[in-house]
């Protein structure tokens, strides 16, 4: 009676269409695999019940500084509430991630002591884009067009794995903090 109903009101309904739009709806980021710094796979469901902050990074950005600073200053005040950072380096903008993974991770350590949960280099745009991404993407799309802009796109993501806000590069951690506390 149901799908009488619904063919009536709307011709091109069926329930195998409003089946597949409710599991769309329930994706989120667990569904995804990636590599770790180390090579390593890393089930995305390990941010299960935690807040996440993504983000595409680069070494060699004049972003750099101010947003490693501040995503390690939010990380240790937060962490502990079930805050973490998933870093993942890329090259496509301007050549400023060109080191390998170890000479990314030194770098991340060294400089600002500070240890994101950092993941293999990736392409965060185009048909060879990280499939996370792709996704990232969609579910937030950005000003005028969906591709990443350039390094230090954020992406938070709440405790069920849904992506809530994308913001820009040139927004700064420390502007969202309020963001991360209303998930947390």
């Amino acid at each position: 009676m149901l799908r009488a109903v619904a063919t009536r009101l709307v011709p091109s309904f069926s329930l195998i269409g409003f089946a597949s739009l409710s599991s769309m709806a329930d994706k989120t980021i667990y569904q995804f695999t990636v590599k770790d710094s180390d090579g390593a796979d890393v089930s995305l469901d390990r941010y299960k019940g935690k807040v996440v902050l993504i983000v595409n990074v680069a070494s060699s950005c004049g972003l750099t500084d101010a947003n490693y600073k501040q995503l390690k200053e939010i990380l240790d005040k937060y962490h502990d509430k079930g805050f973490e950072v998933a870093a993942f380096p890329c090259n496509q903008f301007g050549g400023q991630e060109s080191g390998c993974q170890l000479d990314i991770k030194n770098f991340v350590t060294d400089k600002y002591k500070f240890d994101p949960d950092l993941y293999e280099k990736i392409n965060v745009n185009g048909d060879d884009a990280s499939p996370l991404y792709k996704f990232l993407k969609k579910e937030k799309g950005g000003t005028l067009f969906d591709a990443i802009k350039w390094n230090f796109t954020k992406f938070l993501v709440d405790r069920e794995g849904k992506v809530v806000q994308r913001y820009g590069p040139q927004t700064e951690p420390k502007t969202f903090v309020k963001d991360i506390e209303a998930l947390l």
